[in-house]
């Protein structure tokens, strides 16, 4: 299934859910052990729900997925998923398409809560149709997500709905600090083609002005053919790139290969899809972004 056809399935599913969860029974004061369990689909989402449930007593937010997990490329749910899931409230998924599993997570759970970050984000296409679903790497886009999650969540949990509302209005605002942060470091960069590993920094590309010359991995985890290295080699002496960007999530031996051919020089640049899932979570979006725009800086000047 297309991302596109997926997003449709996952949207039409989420509406159905949310009204069948409505009509039911499942709520923070009926929880068998007194607990309304948030499960979150990966990284990205497990950090802004930290901060949007902070402080909430009775409110329990788990990471589903593994720390080094990354994003959820052809994701295959895993027995411990399941169990998981089994005992949610609530799963928050980014949405997009990058959820592929879900039409498994929907299935003989009426009663799971689907909250969708994406839901109303105009998506970016690549040049096949393909919807990109990295959406939070944007920091405006990632606002937005808070909001869906927050006002979601307060549909969902009436008794908590201005707690998460003023979690969202503070993380929002430390957000907005960070994106004039950002703006300040990169804005004045010289040079704005970059070449990145593998599709995640369209919306943040597009976020900050810059422009995508290349991609080395046009699949995450696939190598390129000799004739997509032979482009992207091309491409970087004709238009005299500097700086190639790899992600800490995956092996950079595509990127040291097109650098030794280029004399180009390999930064690191990180999408925040990976982390331990604790307390200490709540900022790494924030601090991992700044990072990324100190990168940015001293590469493109």
């Amino acid at each position: 299934m297309g991302r596109k056809l997926l997003s449709v399935f996952i949207g039409i599913m989420v509406m159905s859910l949310f009204f069948i969860g409505c009509a039911g029974n499942k709520t923070v004061e009926q929880s068998k052990e007194g607990k309304y369990r948030v499960v979150t689909s990966f990284y990205p989402m497990y950090i802004t729900a930290l901060n949007v449930t902070k402080g909430i007593e009775g409110v329990e937010v788990i990471n589903m997925t593994k720390p080094q997990t990354g994003c959820l490329h052809d994701y295959q749910l895993t027995p411990e998923d399941v169990k998981t899931l089994d005992k949610a409230d609530v799963f928050i998924i980014n949405g997009a398409g990058m959820e592929s599993f879900m039409e498994k997570v929907i299935n003989g759970r009426k009663n799971l809560h689907i909250i969708d970050a994406s839901r109303g984000i105009e998506l970016l296409k690549d040049s096949s149709g393909e919807e990109n679903p990295h959406v939070w790497v944007s920091v405006s886009d990632a606002i937005e997500q808070v909001n869906n999650i927050a006002s979601q969540l307060a549909q969902l949990d009436g008794k908590h709905a201005e707690q998460y509302k003023e979690n969202a209005k503070t993380y929002i605002d430390k957000l907005e600090q960070l994106k004039r942060e950002m703006h300040d470091e990169i804005d004045s960069s010289e040079n704005k083609n970059i070449v990145t590993f593998h599709e995640a920094f369209p919306y943040f590309a597009k976020e900050f002005n810059l422009n995508i010359v290349s991609v080395i991995e046009r699949e995450p985890g696939t190598e390129p053919s000799p004739k997509e290295l032979e482009t992207t080699i091309k491409q970087i002496k004709d238009l005299h790139i500097k700086a190639l960007f790899a992600e800490p999530q995956y092996p950079a031996g595509s990127a040291d290969t097109i650098a030794k051919e280029t004399g180009t020089k390999v930064y690191t640049l990180d999408p925040v899809v990976s982390g331990e899932a604790n307390s200490n979570a709540a900022d790494d979006y924030i601090n991992i972004m700044k990072n990324n725009a100190k990168v940015l800086k001293e590469a493109l000047n």
